[in-house]
C-alpha cells in the first residue's frame, strides 16, 4: 500500500502497461537476455536503452537480420551502450527529448544533431533527420496523443466500474477478479484467488451434479454467512471484514458445499437453478445449525430437507430473488436469525410470510398458480414446476426425464389429420401437448421403456398408485390423443389443488381438498 505522506497522489486506473513502456523508452532501461543463455545466469543479461535512428525514413521497411525478432521498429532500437552513427544511421537516445522543455531548448538540440551529420550526408537525409526529430518533439511535448480522464470520486465501486468498462474490449474482468487481488494481499499464507477459483471449480464439477456457480456468488456468500452487509460492493470488503471472512472460510466452504449437495439431491443443478441468490438463505441456515447437508434419515433431517425443498421451489418458480435482491436477502437472513434463537427447524412458512409482506411471494395462490401452469416443456423451470407435484425430494439420486404423458409423437399434425379430426381440435391438441398438464417426471429408464406407447397400454405395467402419485385423472376416456385438451384441463385442476395445499401457505388459510381421484383404478 502506497503511503502518500500528506502529498497529493494521482493513481493510474488503466493504462499502467502503456505508461510503463513509455517510461522504459524515455527514461528507463530494458533488461535483455542473450539468446540461448541461461535465465539464472546474471552475466546473461544486459541493460539497454532506447535509441532512434533519425535517418530512418518511416516510409521504408525495417531491415532486420535473421537472428533478430523485432518486427516493425520505426527506427527504434535498444542498445546496451551508445551506438556508433554512420552515413546510414544517426542514433539519438530517445530520452534526450525530455530535456527539451521549451522550443528554444529543442532548437538547440536540433542544431547539435544536424551539425554532427557527416559531410557526405545528402539533402534528403538531412530533411529526413529533421522531420523525424520534429515528429519526436511534437509527439512527446505538443500533441495530445494520450487520452485520459481524471476521476475525482473516491468510491472504490465507481473506480472498479470504470476499469471494467474501459477494458470491455480486451480480457473480460469482473468485480471479483479485481477484488480477489485485493483480498489476496490481505489473507496470510493463502492466495485468495487460487482458493476461491479452486472452490468454485469443485462446486461446479466435483459434486454429483454439474452446477454453474461463479466467483461473485461465493464472495457474496462470504458477506451473508459472516453476518456482514450483503451488498456486493468493494466498501464491504474492509480489512476487518476480510479478516472475519478468512477466520470463517473453512466453515463457509462447508456450508456452501452442503447447500449444493442438498439442492442437487432435489434434482436442481446448473440447468434448472434459475437464481443463485435463492441458495443464500439455505446456506445461512445450514451455516448456523451446522448439520451438514441434511442427507440422513432422522426425522429432523427428513422434515427440514422437505421444508427447504418446498420453500426453494416456491422461491424459484415465483422469482422471489429476481431483480435487485439485496434487500430480500437481508430480510431472509434477519428472519432466520430471529427464528433460530428459539428453534432449529427451517422456518419455511415464516420466511414465506415475511417475504410476502415485502412483495416477494414464495407461496402459491390464485395470483401465481396460473403462471406455474404456463410453464411449458421447453422452459428452463419446467423440471422445477413438475417436482412440486410429488412428495419425493431425492430427484438427484437417479436420472429423471420430463415425459409427455400422452406421447408427443401421437400429436403429430399428419397423424391427427389421418383421424379425420377437425382443424380447430387439431390446433387445440397441438397447443396442449407441451403444457405442464401433459408432463410428468419419470426415471430415465421408465421414460425409455414408455417411449411412444399409448398411455393406457403402458399404464398396465405400473402399480396401482401410479395415477395418484402423478396427479393423473383416473378417466381412461381422456387418455386418447383426441381428448388431450380435456385431459390437460382436468389434470391442471388437480395441479392447482396440489399447489394450494403446499405447506408454504399460512395454516389459517390452507384449503382442505377432497381426494383428486374419485374413480376406481382402470386398466386392470
Amino acid at each position: 500500500m502506497t503511503e502518500p505522506d500528506g502529498r497529493d497522489v494521482m493513481l493510474v486506473l488503466d493504462g499502467q502497461q502503456r505508461l510503463t513502456s513509455l517510461l522504459i523508452g524515455l527514461r528507463g532501461t530494458y533488461a535483455v537476455r542473450a539468446k540461448y543463455a541461461r535465465r539464472h545466469n546474471p552475466d546473461a543479461w544486459s541493460r539497454q536503452r532506447l535509441y532512434l535512428d533519425l535517418l530512418k525514413d518511416p516510409a521504408t521497411d525495417d531491415e532486420v537480420s535473421d537472428d533478430e525478432d523485432l518486427g516493425v521498429t520505426y527506427g527504434l532500437r535498444f542498445f546496451e551502450g551508445e551506438p556508433k552513427s554512420s552515413a546510414q544511421h544517426l542514433w539519438l537516445k530517445v530520452g534526450r527529448i525530455l530535456d527539451c522543455t521549451s522550443d528554444d531548448a529543442f532548437d538547440r538540440l536540433k542544431d547539435e544533431v544536424l551539425d554532427a551529420l557527416p559531410d557526405a550526408t545528402t539533402r534528403a537525409q538531412t530533411r529526413t533527420a529533421e522531420r523525424t526529430l520534429d515528429r519526436l518533439y511534437r509527439t512527446v511535448w505538443k500533441d495530445g496523443v494520450i487520452a485520459y480522464y481524471t476521476e475525482k470520486d473516491q468510491s472504490y465501486d465507481r473506480v472498479l466500474d470504470i476499469f471494467i468498462r474501459a477494458n470491455d474490449g480486451g480480457t473480460k474482468l469482473s468485480k471479483s477478479d479485481l477484488l480477489l487481488s485485493m483480498i489476496t494481499s490481505k489473507w496470510a499464507g493463502v492466495s485468495a484467488r487460487q482458493e476461491i477459483y479452486g472452490f468454485v471449480d469443485h462446486l461446479n464439477d466435483g459434486l454429483v451434479a454439474r452446477n454453474r456457480l461463479d466467483k461473485d456468488f461465493v464472495m457474496k456468500s462470504c458477506l451473508v454467512l459472516c453476518d456482514l452487509d450483503p451488498r456486493y460492493k468493494v466498501g464491504n470488503f474492509t480489512t476487518a471484514n476480510l479478516a472475519r471472512i478468512e477466520a470463517n472460510w473453512t466453515r463457509i466452504k462447508a456450508s456452501l458445499e452442503a447447500t449444493l449437495r442438498l439442492v442437487n439431491r432435489f434434482g436442481i443443478d446448473g440447468e434448472t437453478l434459475t437464481s443463485l441468490n435463492a441458495l443464500l438463505p439455505i446456506a445461512y441456515y445450514l451455516h448456523r445449525i451446522g448439520s451438514g447437508s441434511l442427507d440422513g434419515s432422522t426425522p429432523f433431517e427428513a422434515t427440514n430437507a422437505k421444508r427447504i425443498q418446498q420453500w426453494l421451489l416456491g422461491s424459484l418458480l415465483n422469482g422471489v430473488f429476481g431483480g435487485s435482491s439485496d434487500r430480500t436477502i437481508g430480510t431472509a437472513r434477519s428472519i432466520l436469525q430471529e427464528t433460530l434463537q428459539t428453534e432449529r427447524d427451517f422456518p419455511h412458512r415464516t420466511l414465506a410470510q415475511g417475504l410476502a409482506s415485502r412483495g416477494r411471494v414464495a407461496g402459491f395462490d390464485a395470483n401465481n398458480i396460473e403462471g406455474v401452469l404456463e410453464t411449458g416443456y421447453n422452459k428452463r423451470n419446467c423440471f422445477l414446476a413438475l417436482s412440486t407435484l410429488y412428495d419425493a425430494n431425492a430427484w438427484g439420486s437417479a436420472p429423471h426425464h420430463i415425459d409427455h404423458i400422452i406421447p408427443r409423437s401421437l400429436a403429430d399434425r399428419k397423424a391427427l389429420m389421418a383421424q379425420n379430426l377437425s382443424e380447430s381440435l387439431i390446433e387445440r391438441i397441438l397447443d396442449s401437448v407441451n403444457r405442464l398438464g401433459n408432463l410428468q417426471l419419470l426415471l430415465a429408464r421408465e421414460n425409455l421403456e414408455k417411449s411412444n406407447l399409448p398411455f393406457g397400454q403402458w399404464l398396465q405395467t405400473r402399480d396401482s398408485t401410479f395415477l395418484e402419485r402423478h396427479l393423473i385423472p383416473n378417466k381412461p376416456a381422456l387418455w386418447q390423443v383426441s381428448a388431450l385438451p380435456d385431459f390437460v384441463a382436468e389434470r391442471e385442476e388437480l395441479i392447482r389443488r396440489r399447489l394450494r395445499r403446499l405447506d408454504l401457505e399460512p395454516a389459517s388459510t390452507a384449503l382442505s381438498e377432497p381426494s383428486p381421484l374419485s374413480e376406481s383404478a382402470a386398466g386392470n
